[in-house]
């Protein structure tokens, strides 16, 4: 509900178990989103099923679908010709990236399975090794140029 909110062009969420919006931050957030903003949500192990609640509530006609590896995000800067790296393993799993479009744009851009901000945090954190980190790394700034050039 932050006045400052459409100052940024990128909101990052993410993190373990349920998240949940108010119904006024709802309808901010998806104001927010149709008029230019973009939400990176990166599933940090337990947040899938409450993300995928809150963005049903915020666009209910649009579903998020899964990406397909010859999408921009994926090759606008770094090539990922077989989509999202993983970083950090949980249950085996392959990283999946979905999106949400909103008139043709991409606004929502979810990763599941990969947890690409664990490779962000500092080495000591997760103890990813350099090339795992190295990737996530990559990733995310291909996320930031798609992002600042759509």
């Amino acid at each position: 509900m932050d006045e400052q909110l459409f100052a940024y062009p990128v909101l990052f969420i993410t993190g373990h178990g349920r998240i949940a919006f108010a119904t006024e931050e709802i309808v901010r957030l998806r104001h927010y989103l149709t008029h230019g903003g973009f939400l990176y949500a990166d599933d940090d192990y337990g947040m899938d099923s409450s993300f995928r609640e809150m963005m049903k509530k915020i666009f209910p006609d649009n579903e998020l679908v899964e990406l397909p590896f010859s999408h921009d995000i994926y090759k606008i800067h770094y090539k990922f010709e077989n989509g999202l790296p993983k970083t950090h393993e949980h249950d085996k799993k392959p990283p999946k990236g979905y999106g949400i479009f909103f008139q043709g744009r991409l606004v929502v851009f979810y990763t599941y399975e990969t947890n690409l901000s664990d490779g962000w945090a500092d080495p000591e954190v997760h103890g990813d090794p350099l090339a795992k980190r190295e990737e996530a790394l990559k990733m995310g700034t291909n996320i930031m140029i798609y992002v600042l050039n759509n």
